[in-house]
């Protein structure tokens, strides 16, 4: 019997979810890779659609949320909510490595001068040993949001690991639909005009009313925190 190559498991999984719906995709994802599979949440603005169909399939799916240490407090609270109105049971917080923070960002304004730094020390690097353990991740990119997300396969191999994407190709109304029909709280910040959150000094509302991550990262050509990015596409900061 031969094993499959990473790139016939990719081809056989997207050829059996084409077509299906969010639910179907995460119900065949921990078919596929059972308890070695998690969710990377930002517990942002648009995370209770996906957090509340994983509660239908599995409320025990370990959750796995990267605290920057300059999330907004509205964020960490929310996390906190969504896990109990979901009954989710496996929510793990990682942080940066405080040493590796103190000497890249000393005076904790990174930001200012290369956001890219700032994102690796802060959020990409603590993404390594949260992800120990699991062969497959799933996360809450969507083909709408533009950029390099409009051709998001719903399953895709990257850098060992495998990445399923329910959401690839759900509209903003469908996200809409299924945070209604659950009844799911909102981020507290949407009603302030945020439709996409992330850390504090790098959120704004939209510039762009038809662009909901304009906002981010306000005055740099960035458009990703670098979690979805190659090590070779990534600044070097030790």
């Amino acid at each position: 019997m031969s094993i499959e190559t990473p790139d016939q498991i990719v081809e056989r999984l997207n050829a059996e979810l084409r077509g299906k719906g969010p639910h179907e995709i995460i119900r065949v994802a921990l078919r596929e890779f059972g308890r070695k599979l998690t969710y990377v949440s930002s517990f942002g603005a648009e995370s209770a659609a996906m957090l509340g169909l994983i509660a239908d399939v599995d409320q025990g799916m370990p959750i796995v949320f990267i605290d920057t240490g300059m999330h907004f407090h509205q964020t960490l609270q929310y996390r906190d909510m969504l896990g109990l109105v979901l009954g989710l049971t496996d929510i793990r917080t990682f942080h940066p490595v405080k040493d590796e923070v103190k000497a890249v960002d000393p005076r904790g304004v990174l930001n200012k001068t290369d956001p890219n730094a700032c994102c690796e020390v802060r959020k990409v690097r603590p993404l390594a040993p949260a992800l120990e353990g699991f062969d497959a991740w799933i996360t809450g990119r969507k083909r709408f949001h533009g950029g390099g997300r409009t051709k998001l396969p719903v399953v895709e191999y990257f850098e060992g690991r495998y990445k399923i994407n329910p959401l690839a190709d759900q509209t903003p109304e469908d996200l809409a639909a299924l945070v209604a029909e659950k009844h799911l709280p909102p981020h507290p910040m949407v009603a302030e005009g945020y439709p996409s959150i992330g850390c504090w000094p790098c959120t704004a509302r939209p510039l762009d009313p038809n662009d909901i991550r304009s906002g981010r990262w306000v005055g740099f050509k960035k458009e990703e925190c670098g979690l979805h990015l190659t090590r070779q596409e990534r600044p070097r900061v030790f």
